[in-house]
């Protein structure tokens, strides 16, 4: 299965700061596929951070709950620190589900303002083998009646309807995910 690429203007031509938010299902893959990348970015001197969804809910935005506005305000808080750090050189990398379009939009919106670049990226892996891999166990928790709210099963998550890159992570490897986006950075001039 092949990659699909959005044909979009290309970002500024540089070699500085750029924000990747990487979207998708609990257990799709989007941390892998961003340790992925900045393991091989940094090995080249590239300056890049991971920002994992799941850390920020432990540290800046413990206390939010998971209704609607509490994720909207949690993927703000993470886009203001990704554009700040993009707009200071730093190639930002943000596995995170990011359920709604609105809130990933916003996202974008703050970084087109700075004219910070900011790609989108869905990790297109199925419901099915996310459950099948659940790597926190959040599924089977929510298949036994543990948790509910759980985006894409018992809550919604809005797929991007044009991200920059698509990427079928359950029919490639990490290491062919990783170079269909280290490729798509190349294209667009930002490494």
């Amino acid at each position: 299965m092949t990659t699909e690429l959005r044909s979009s203007p290309t970002a500024r031509d540089c070699n500085c700061g750029a924000t990747v938010w990487l979207t998708g299902l609990p257990s799709s893959g989007k941390t892998t596929i961003a340790n992925a990348v900045a393991d091989r970015l940094r090995a080249q001197g590239r300056r890049v951070e991971v920002l994992d969804g799941d850390e920020f809910r432990e540290t800046l935005s413990a206390g939010l709950g998971f209704s609607r506005a509490d994720r909207h305000t949690n993927v703000q808080r993470i886009g203001l620190v990704a554009e700040v750090l993009a707009r200071n050189g730093v190639l930002a990398l943000v596995p995170s589900i990011a359920p709604y379009a609105d809130s990933r939009q916003a996202v974008s919106e703050r970084h087109r303002a700075s004219s910070t670049p900011y790609l989108e990226v869905h990790v297109a892996t199925p419901s099915s083998t996310c459950s099948e891999r659940d790597v926190k166990g959040l599924y089977a928790k929510q298949a036994a009646g543990e948790i509910s709210g759980l985006t894409g099963v018992d809550d919604p998550y809005e797929i991007p309807a044009r991200p920059d890159l698509r990427i079928p992570a359950h029919a490639q490897t990490v290491d062919e995910s990783a170079e269909t986006l280290l490729s798509l950075l190349v294209e667009r001039h930002l490494i």
